[in-house]
């Protein structure tokens, strides 16, 4: 089993805002956390859920 590869998102900065890193190579799932705290818990969405929500996101239709 390779070791989970994590991303963080463009938003976050070294100042602490906008934490956030996504997990890109687990098969049918994105995990999120917070990459300030590394070693704390993670979400997990399945994920054709999580494209959905980033789409609503970038499309301004989230509800």
């Amino acid at each position: 089993m390779e070791p989970v590869a994590w991303l963080k998102s463009s938003r976050s900065n070294a100042t602490g805002g906008n934490c956030v890193e996504v997990a890109v190579n687990i098969p049918h799932h994105t995990p999120v956390r917070d990459s300030k705290d590394p070693h704390g818990p993670a979400l997990t969405f399945p994920a054709p859920a999580f494209t959905a929500f980033l789409t609503a996101l970038r499309t301004d239709t989230l509800s």
